[in-house]
């Protein structure tokens, strides 16, 4: 039977929850249950804690993100989502480390210059925070907006990339 396995992980930003499915990351969540909700309708597949080589690996690279260490995540994804969802999720990777862009910008990178709103849907929709890293995209007048882990994580993740991307 297949399982979507979790762990969770402590963050400088908060508490993450890392899993995979099938040898693939499918989340790294700030815990919400709407989102593990959708994973296992989508994956037809029950949550179970465990570990798997995806989520230690997954947990190292994380580790050296938040030490300057590290700007991208080269893991094996699964995108559990509606082709648009993953159209944005995918435009999301996109934008630079340290950088940020507006919903607007998103919504023209993606193809989709009307869908504004759609499109914010869909970074609010993102299953693997800091892996697609949506804390890059913000208000239109570079406001800080919402995000799953909360403004301050947003703030201190932006802030983590501004720090080191000088490093690289």
């Amino acid at each position: 039977m297949k399982e979507i396995k979790i762990k969770r992980w402590k963050s400088p930003c908060g508490e993450l929850v890392i899993g995979s499915f099938d040898g693939r990351l499918c989340m790294c969540d700030w815990g919400r249950e709407s989102v593990i909700r959708r994973l296992t309708r989508y994956l037809d597949a029950p949550v179970v804690e465990g570990d798997t080589c995806v989520i230690e690996e997954t947990i190292c690279r994380l580790e050296e993100y938040f030490t300057g260490k590290r700007q991208d995540f080269d893991l094996p994804l699964l995108l559990a989502g509606t082709d648009f969802q993953r159209d944005v999720w995918n435009a999301i990777t996109s934008i630079p480390y340290g950088d940020t862009i507006s919903y607007h910008a998103l919504a023209c990178m993606s193809g989709n210059t009307a869908a504004v709103r759609a499109v914010a849907n869909a970074v609010g929709a993102n299953a693997l925070s800091v892996i697609i890293p949506c804390h890059r995209v913000v208000g239109t007048n570079g406001s800080m907006t919402g995000y799953a882990g909360g403004i301050d994580a947003k703030i201190k993740l932006l802030g983590i990339e501004r720090d080191y991307r000088l490093s690289f």
